[in-house]
């Protein structure tokens, strides 16, 4: 994260965290960020979080802590000492699980942060770098990594790939202190889940429940997550996302991500300092996008770079990649011309993606149920006249055949006693006629 005026304001602050992308700043250059986590008793009257960088720019929240509930995620008392300036860890005691009710409260209240200060990139970008620091060789938890809150730790912030992720956590750390019955590592994956929904994407089958680590020293090292301009980026993106147990198929339907947000060259080293595509903004100006539409979920990162028209449109190694590696190709192409079938391989893959080594209480998960009634079937709404139906589309109207006791692949159950009437009749229609 570049230097910025210590006389920054609050507002300005939270502004400046929507040039992030949840993969561009991967490879930024560390910035000295510091993370203060307080919390007192379940009896305090308020929660405090202050930040502090190098550049001097210091932040500080205060809000009521909720004390509606008594599952009270992991969360670290740290105090300076004032003998070395070094920090002590003190875990609460808590119940790791978190409340579905909470849950279910502390997205509506994302869903308001979004409207407010458009921060989707810098969200999913805060859940993605979590959960992508997994380790599949490593059984351990939480050594293994993941999605366990170990980057709300100063240690980890300072990673170079985590520049500016800071903000995100002063974006979000009013919402812990209201919902203390949500873990860091549940409230990081439902912030970066609920970002790409509002952003017009696809609904992320999402499970919640996570366990947060307790200590700084329980962070991985630094170097698990992946970089922008490497050598030989098929490669390097395999080497990272193979690790996670992830394939080529969900590499680059994660990589479809990039459709929002912006790079910011002061940040990762990528991208120009503004174009005619973000010098507005919204929220803060400058920065170079994928796409035009830089807020907007869709296919069309994968449409842009394949045409490469647009020199105001970034492209980085690891992007252009995806049409030239023959395995990658192949997904990428499809993406391009069937947004639906982007929707659903990365719905998949985000959700893979965010229980990536995370210990889950209750260990079956927690998912969160709508109650929403689903969608009636009009079967016109579905015709497509010559082109080939989705696969999505056929399993929805497999679905509703299904549930009148037939499917697409074997008729319905005929009506014997009506096909017996309607072949006396046509008998004896048959026979007036001959008779005549």
């Amino acid at each position: 994260m570049a230097a910025r005026p210590a006389s920054l304001t609050q507002q300005q602050i939270r502004l400046q965290s929507k040039s992030q992308s949840p993969m561009a700043s991967s490879l930024s250059t560390a910035a000295s960020s510091r993370l203060l986590c307080s919390t007192t008793a379940a009896a305090a009257a308020a929660a405090k979080l202050s930040f502090s960088s190098a550049s001097s720019l210091s932040f500080s929240l205060s809000s009521p802590s909720s004390l509606k509930c008594l599952r009270f995620s992991p969360l670290i008392s740290q105090r300076r000492s004032s003998v070395n300036r070094g920090y002590s860890t003190v875990p609460t005691t808590k119940c790791a699980a978190s409340d579905p009710d909470q849950l279910k409260s502390a997205r509506e209240d994302i869903r308001e942060l979004l409207k407010s200060t458009f921060c989707h990139p810098i969200l999913v970008r805060l859940g993605w770098h979590d959960a992508g620091t997994y380790d599949k060789n490593i059984e351990e938890w939480p050594r293994r990594g993941g999605a366990n809150a170990s980057l709300r730790f100063e240690v980890e912030l300072k990673h170079a790939a985590n520049a500016g992720l800071v903000n995100a956590l002063k974006l979000i750390q009013p919402i812990k202190d209201k919902y203390s019955g949500v873990t860091y590592a549940d409230l990081f994956q439902l912030a970066s889940a609920t970002a790409i929904e509002e952003a017009g994407g696809p609904k992320i089958p999402m499970k919640y429940g996570r366990v947060d680590v307790s200590g700084p020293e329980q962070c991985p090292e630094e170097g698990r997550l992946p970089a922008a301009g490497p050598p030989s980026p098929a490669e390097h993106l395999r080497n990272v996302f193979y690790r996670m147990g992830l394939n080529d198929k969900e590499i680059v339907a994660l990589s479809g991500a990039h459709t929002v947000g912006r790079s910011r060259p002061e940040r990762s080293g990528w991208g120009k300092p503004e174009t005619k595509y973000t010098k507005d903004g919204p929220g803060a100006p400058g920065g170079q996008s994928w796409t035009v539409q830089w807020l907007k979920f869709d296919n069309s990162y994968f449409k842009d770079i394949k045409e490469r028209r647009d020199e105001d449109l970034l492209v980085l190694p690891t992007d252009a990649v995806l049409f030239e590696d023959p395995s990658f190709k192949v997904y990428a192409e499809k993406y391009a011309e069937d947004q639906e079938a982007f929707f659903k391989d990365y719905a998949e893959a985000h959700a893979k993606l965010s229980n990536l080594g995370a210990k889950f209480d209750p260990p079956e998960g927690i998912v969160l149920d709508d109650g929403a009634a689903p969608e009636k079937f009009v079967a016109a709404k579905y015709s497509s006249g010559k082109s080939e139906l989705s696969e999505a589309m056929k399993q929805k109207i497999r679905a509703e055949y299904e549930a009148v006791g037939g499917s697409p692949d074997t008729p319905l159950r005929s009506n014997y006693f009506l096909n017996i009437m309607i072949v006396v009749a046509v008998l004896a229609l048959l026979t007036s006629l001959f008779g005549n």
